[in-house]
């Protein structure tokens, strides 16, 4: 009874992550687009506490979350008022309340996108290296995305108008650790939410860079 219960919660759970992400993408391109636009916190907060709630291990994980929350918003502080690690750029108003000038949601970002892709390469191999470099190039891929839509989106800018080779360098330095600590923990292999989720991610990304570069 109790494993038919997780399995309907996980299922209606990916069911709405997709109404969600494709009810945005879609409203975006041919909607309302500052509606839809204003509309991605609320599907980033239910994203993320969908993703807590499927998972197996929830004090790990949400250990995790936790420092990648803190370790996320400590580096975007340091990119954003200083320029280092990221390069230098600024947060628009399409994000939400921001501390320091960072978007309290670009925490909880960074905390769903280090469980979600940690969670894919743990299922792909069996040993920690692997499953770390393949969690960072996974974060790596959807950053190279979400870069040149972001400035369309009013989520943010680069001084030089697009990311710098030293972001990515960036995003790589500040994501090895944070899997590094995920594995570390052992946390048991969580449903396939967490494959959804990153999909949906990626699909979206690529629908708004269709989009906003045709």
């Amino acid at each position: 009874m109790i494993n038919k219960i997780k399995l309907s919660f996980s299922l209606v759970s990916i069911i709405v992550i997709w109404l969600f992400h494709l009810s945005g993408a879609f409203g975006i391109i041919y909607g309302n687009s500052d509606w839809f636009i204003s509309a991605t916190p609320l599907n980033l907060i239910i994203s993320l506490v969908l993703l807590l709630l499927n998972s197996t291990d929830s004090n790990k994980i949400i250990m995790v979350a936790c420092i990648s929350f803190i370790v996320g918003m400590l580096t975007e502080i340091l990119g954003v008022n200083y320029g280092l690690i990221f390069g230098s750029y600024i947060y628009g108003e399409a994000l939400g309340p921001k501390f320091l000038g960072v978007p309290i949601l670009i925490g909880y970002n960074w905390a769903m996108v280090v469980i979600i892709t940690a969670s894919i390469a743990q299922k792909i191999f069996k040993k920690s290296f692997a499953r770390i470099l393949t969690g960072v190039i996974l974060m790596l891929i959807l950053d190279l995305l979400m870069e040149p839509v972001a400035p369309s989106l009013g989520f943010w800018e680069f001084d030089s108008g697009k990311a710098p080779f030293q972001n990515y360098i960036g995003w790589v330095c500040v994501a090895l650790p944070l899997h590094l600590v995920y594995h570390k923990l052992k946390i048991k292999k969580n449903n396939s939410f967490s494959n959804h989720l990153y999909f949906l991610q990626i699909f979206f990304f690529v629908l708004l860079l269709i989009k906003f570069k045709s």
